[in-house]
């Protein structure tokens, strides 16, 4: 894949993480002034459908990325430092370490994330909020995909007691689709951490085109804000 195919594909993939809808040809050329015709963009969008990076919806003239194209994506991602006033908005309500500061916290990372975000604070203790997030995600509002989320959200505590030993310590664990344990429509963000003899394990879920990038800047925040303490 040439330096002009990479920068049609992320640049496709990034639109779709913030919009959710299908990209065409002409709108990349239109919004980043491309240097080049729709027509070599959609020859360069012909390849990537070929080699299995995007797809093209029934409905519409766009394409969105699939799964493949998030895991090349994931590859390639740079560690994003979280912005200051997220960072203060997260200090804030993580001043101590109770439970109920930890719900606060998941509570704040909800709103800023726009995503679900589940906290185990061991293995059969879990909280959950910021499932409306969820609901709201355009590619959710389906009914029969309000179905599979409405499954997905009922068996989280299980989900999590059958994965939760497998999850190494301190390493953020990235999941999304087919390897995703909560259902193959989801990416999740989570990170497994200890203190004193207890274990317990930080997750950040929403549709697979989530924003991966600012959800591991949370992660690695929040991961080194309990270290800290």
């Amino acid at each position: 894949m040439n330096d002009r195919k990479q920068l049609i594909l992320n640049t496709i993939i990034k639109e779709y993480i913030n919009t959710g809808n299908p990209i065409s040809s002409g709108f990349l050329v239109e919004k980043y002034s491309l240097d080049v015709s729709p027509a070599t963009v959609r020859n360069d969008m012909v390849f990537l459908e070929n080699e299995g990076y995007i797809v093209q919806p029934h409905t519409s003239a766009g394409r969105i990325p699939t799964e493949e194209a998030f895991k090349y994506f994931l590859k390639n991602l740079k560690d994003k430092k979280l912005s200051t006033k997220d960072s203060e908005l997260i200090d804030d309500v993580m001043i101590g370490m109770e439970e109920k500061n930890l719900k606060q916290t998941a509570k704040e990372v909800a709103r800023i994330s726009g995503q679900t975000v589940f906290w185990a604070f061991h293995k059969n203790s879990l909280y959950y909020t910021g499932v409306s997030n969820l609901l709201n995600q355009p590619e959710f509002k389906q009914e029969d995909t309000i179905y599979d989320i409405s499954l997905i959200i009922d068996h989280m505590d299980d989900t999590i007691e059958k994965i939760f030993e497998g999850i190494p310590h301190e390493n953020n664990v990235v999941l999304l689709g087919s390897e995703n344990p909560f259902g193959d429509m989801c990416g999740t963000v989570m990170f497994k951490y200890k203190r004193g003899k207890q274990s317990g394990l930080f997750g950040i879920m929403g549709p697979v085109r989530m924003d991966y990038q600012y959800c591991v800047s949370i992660s690695n925040f929040i991961k080194n804000k309990l270290k800290d303490k």
